[in-house]
């Protein structure tokens, strides 16, 4: 289930006229040729969430997004979208459904060249149908 929520996330990510207007990728890794700004799966976790009649998996991911600028709310905008995209996300998906999605957490990093790395955080719950 795990692999097939990255699958469902980078897909609805990718299909939202907001982001694809404000992103030049959506990946499942960092883009090998990408101008910024990107957003990419970082990395992904999952744990067994079974319960007496049904499997289950709770699946943390990171969504690492890299843009460019010097200030603090760099990309604010960018990353609401991105977080109004994820909380809309279908519960029901082809073999399982999303009982919930919680942000857990989130990093901002200040690199080299001014390019800004946001790194967030979420859990999902997920039941097999």
């Amino acid at each position: 289930m795990e692999i097939a929520l990255r699958s469902a996330l980078i897909s609805w990510l990718s299909a939202d006229p907001t982001l694809s207007g404000m992103l030049n990728a959506v990946s499942e890794e960092a883009p090998a040729k990408a101008a910024l700004p990107w957003l990419a799966i970082a990395t992904s976790a999952s744990i067994d969430a079974s319960t007496k009649d049904r499997d289950g998996r709770e699946v943390r991911i990171a969504l690492e997004l890299h843009c460019r600028g010097d200030r603090p709310d760099t990309a604010a905008e960018l990353v609401s979208a991105i977080e109004n995209r994820i909380a809309s996300l279908p519960a029901q998906q082809d073999g399982y459904r999303i009982v919930f999605a919680n942000f857990i957490r989130a990093r901002s990093q200040q690199r080299a060249a001014n390019v800004r790395s946001i790194l967030t955080e979420y859990r999902f719950r997920l039941f097999a149908d």
